[in-house]
């Protein structure tokens, strides 16, 4: 088990430690308050990490939408400048 790059045997001594220094009356309440805190963190990173993927996916379509536009108007600047060498040749020819 791993949490937060901390193994079992250091938790296990981190709680010792804790419960020499709070006593076994305090723990609990220790206990809830950390976890409270840390369920609170952990809800803001989750929001925090949502609304970054929401903005990269704003940006992503933005420069999706920009390369499509781009392609078409260069479709289309293409189109007339062979629609224009084509009436060139039919004027000359003629």
């Amino acid at each position: 088990m791993n949490v937060f790059g901390i193994g079992l045997p250091e938790m296990a001594l981190i709680f010792v430690i804790a419960l020499l220094v709070f006593g076994p009356k305090k723990l609990p309440e220790i206990g809830r308050t950390l976890g409270k805190t840390l369920k609170s963190f952990q809800a803001a990173s989750n929001e925090f990490q949502e609304e970054i993927k929401k903005e990269t996916d704003k940006i992503e379509k933005s420069v999706t939408m920009q390369a499509r536009l781009e392609e078409s108007e260069a479709e289309k600047a293409e189109k007339v400048e062979v629609e224009e060498a084509n009436a060139e040749t039919s004027s000359t020819e003629a």
